[in-house]
């Protein structure tokens, strides 16, 4: 009998199917981020020890708009974009609509203070994967 443990590997599979194995860091792309909001998803990202994923490192990378996160997308491979939903020019609608047209669309997450369950059907129903309430909570960044 073999007493070797196999290593827990960490995988992120995309709403078009693709499986990407975020070998050591996994990118995250805010959209339209506040400062504030920006440093307390590196905190959580630094220090939450991803149960789920143990072993990766969470990075947060930014942008402003549509256009520029469209950019940044084509020429990376990030599985995950968050946007937040107070924006006057509907960003996140926008974005989802763009992100649907990519081969490989990454998931988004829809952030708002005032998370509320029409703002969460909406979300869903027009296809974001989630709705992440801010202030953020260690917990709830995790679940998502």
């Amino acid at each position: 009998m073999d007493s070797r443990r196999s290593k827990e590997v960490c995988v992120i599979i995309t709403p078009a199917g693709m499986v990407q194995n975020p070998a050591t860091t996994i990118s995250v792309l805010s959209v339209e981020p506040s400062r504030e909001d920006q440093d307390a998803l590196r905190n959580i990202f630094r220090s939450s020890g991803w149960p789920m994923c143990p072993g990766s490192k969470w990075k947060l990378n930014t942008s402003h708009g549509v256009q520029p996160t469209l950019s940044i997308l084509r020429e990376n491979a990030i599985p995950i974009v968050i946007c937040e939903s107070e924006t006057t020019s509907g960003t996140w609608r926008k974005l989802l609509e763009a992100l649907s047209l990519l081969l490989d669309p990454p998931l988004l997450i829809v952030t708002s203070r005032l998370a509320d369950e029409r703002l969460w059907a909406e979300a869903l129903n027009l296809g974001a994967y989630d709705v992440l309430a801010k202030p953020y909570e260690l917990a709830e960044v995790v679940r998502v």
